[in-house]
């Protein structure tokens, strides 16, 4: 059973190619894109049930695309991925609703994994 679709919005081909991976191992749905515009792109045709997106990426970067679906207007959370660990983008991201923060060089497959499935369980029970 597919437990639901992810978009993986991450310019770095070796990541996407690890998060395709483990999230397809893990049972769900994934889709991919390079940058903002694609992420925009991809949402338009499918909304996800949950949106990894990296922050720094080419052409418009992950707190534009942040912008554009604001906290209280998606229907799907967002976890925002990052190489940096400063208080900045922090604070930038929560300002503009990220529902968690992932900081790539601190942490684990295993545990995106987790924050990925716990976000889907608490979706799943508020959206009923």
């Amino acid at each position: 059973m597919e437990k639901g679709y992810i978009l993986v919005a991450e310019d770095d081909p070796v990541l996407r190619e690890v998060y395709v991976k483990k999230f397809s191992i893990a049972g769900y749905k994934i889709h991919t894109a390079n940058n903002g515009e694609e992420t925009l792109t991809a949402i338009e045709q499918e909304t996800p049930d949950l949106l990894l997106l990296d922050i720094n990426m080419p052409v418009m970067d992950g707190f534009s695309v942040l912008e554009k679906f604001p906290k209280e207007e998606r229907t799907f959370p967002i976890i925002l991925l990052t190489n940096f660990g400063d208080d900045k983008n922090r604070a930038r991201g929560e300002e503009l609703g990220a529902d968690d923060y992932f900081i790539k060089s601190q942490m684990t497959m295993r545990k995106l994994l987790e924050m990925v499935d716990d976000l889907m369980k608490a979706r799943r029970y508020w959206n009923k």
